[in-house]
């Protein structure tokens, strides 16, 4: 009778560490671009005085995520990676040289786990706040040993059969014929210029979602945090939004994948500007509120992880002054958002002023954060190359890599 019970314990064991494990139905991968722990750090230390809290760190959307860890970016052939190599590595696996979109340093085409996730029946969403062809998103969708080849990259968006796409717009779209808009438009698209656009468009089945254009803004990207608060244009859309609306043309039984870019952090980084990095860390994190919500709605299969590609700047609080930091971040306070955007303000000196310290103006090596909640959240704990992140959400998913 005793071994009869063993038997059964440990089959009911084996089951629940087996058979019973939710998979990862709906997937929301969140990239930073150049969001390293001191980005995080940075904004934290912001967010506790918004909080009126005089010491301390306050909350983004993903601090309080049950799993955290880190990453390596070096690529195969620098120590510093790029976001070419970077977003290659978190799209498909594998290292390969700066400067190329998932070609490997043999040549070889790689291919992303979009594709693999999208044979498997989900439905995919790449959504950014710069160009869609730009260099991290690209990866989730092109191949191509020059990042800047931006026509032949757009021009490969048309051909992948992916729902959803938002962001800026193409960026060279016109380089040759057919125009990135003529072939996206002949494989099946619906191209919608702002949310009105979108609203009547997104049951059309696959659906590109771009930033509404207009004569005092790049056509290229999205509107900046502060930018938008300068502008105060109706039109102007944001990450969230795109997050938002990749849900809306997305969900469905059977499962999707969305990659998320918050890709001016990295700008900001390069410029060592306090103000814009806290910003747009913010505006990320307000669109990683959207997924969110969604995982509470469905906490038994859904994923969320957010990464870097890589780590630019390496900002640090050295000796914070709390309330320079508020007030420099804030556009209504000492530096108000018309002398900010107009540069009239140095950044060497507006960090100085709040304390924060920065190692460079471009990438470094540092290793960067990994956040994750929800099925399958637990292999994302501790450290791991960047290669290992899109192998893991396969897995989690129950897609072979």
């Amino acid at each position: 009778m005793k071994r009869i019970v063993t038997i059964l314990f440990l089959a009911m064991t084996l089951l629940s560490a087996t058979g019973c494990k939710q998979k990862a139905k709906y997937v929301f991968l969140f990239i930073g671009d150049g969001m390293g722990f001191g980005a995080v750090s940075v904004t934290e230390t912001y967010l506790a005085q918004t909080d009126s809290t005089a010491i301390g760190m306050g909350k983004l959307a993903f601090s309080d995520f049950p799993v955290m860890g880190a990453a390596a970016t070096f690529s195969a052939n620098r120590q510093r990676t790029d976001s070419a190599a970077g977003g290659s590595a978190l799209s498909a696996g594998e290292k390969v040289n700066n400067d190329s979109i998932c070609i490997s340093p043999e040549g070889d085409t790689l291919t992303s786990i979009t594709y693999k996730l999208h044979d498997a029946g989900y439905k995919i969403g790449i959504a950014a706040t710069v160009c869609i062809d730009h260099a991290t998103p690209a990866a989730f969708f092109g191949r191509n040993c020059a990042r800047g080849n931006y026509y032949e990259i757009g021009s490969q968006l048309a051909d992948t059969g992916f729902e959803f796409f938002g962001g800026g717009d193409f960026n060279r779209p016109y380089q040759a014929q057919p125009d990135c808009f003529a072939k996206a438009q002949d494989a099946g698209y619906s191209i919608a210029y702002g949310r009105e656009e979108f609203a009547a468009k997104k049951g059309d089945g696959k659906v590109i979602f771009f930033q509404k254009r207009d004569t005092t803004h790049a056509t290229n990207q999205l509107p900046t945090r502060l930018e938008r608060i300068q502008r105060a244009n109706p039109d102007d859309i944001t990450l969230k939004e795109l997050v938002t609306g990749a849900i809306d043309v997305l969900d469905n039984p059977k499962g999707f994948f969305v990659m998320a870019e918050g890709s001016m952090i990295d700008w900001a980084a390069h410029s060592n500007d306090v103000a814009g990095l806290v910003n747009e860390t913010i505006d990320m994190s307000d669109a990683i509120e959207v997924a969110l919500e969604f995982y509470k709605k469905h906490p038994k299969n859904t994923l969320i992880v957010v990464t870097a590609d890589h780590e630019t700047g390496g900002p640090a609080c050295n000796k914070p002054t709390l309330s320079k930091i508020r007030a420099i971040c804030e556009p209504a306070g000492e530096t108000n958002v018309d002398n900010y955007m107009s540069g009239e303000q140095n950044n060497s000196d507006i960090s100085k002023m709040a304390g924060i310290g920065w190692t460079a103006g471009s990438h470094t090596a540092d290793r960067v954060p990994v956040y994750a909640i929800g099925a399958g959240s637990e292999m994302f704990s501790g450290e791991m190359d960047n290669t290992d992140i899109p192998r893991k959400i396969c897995e989690a998913m129950g897609v072979e890599f």
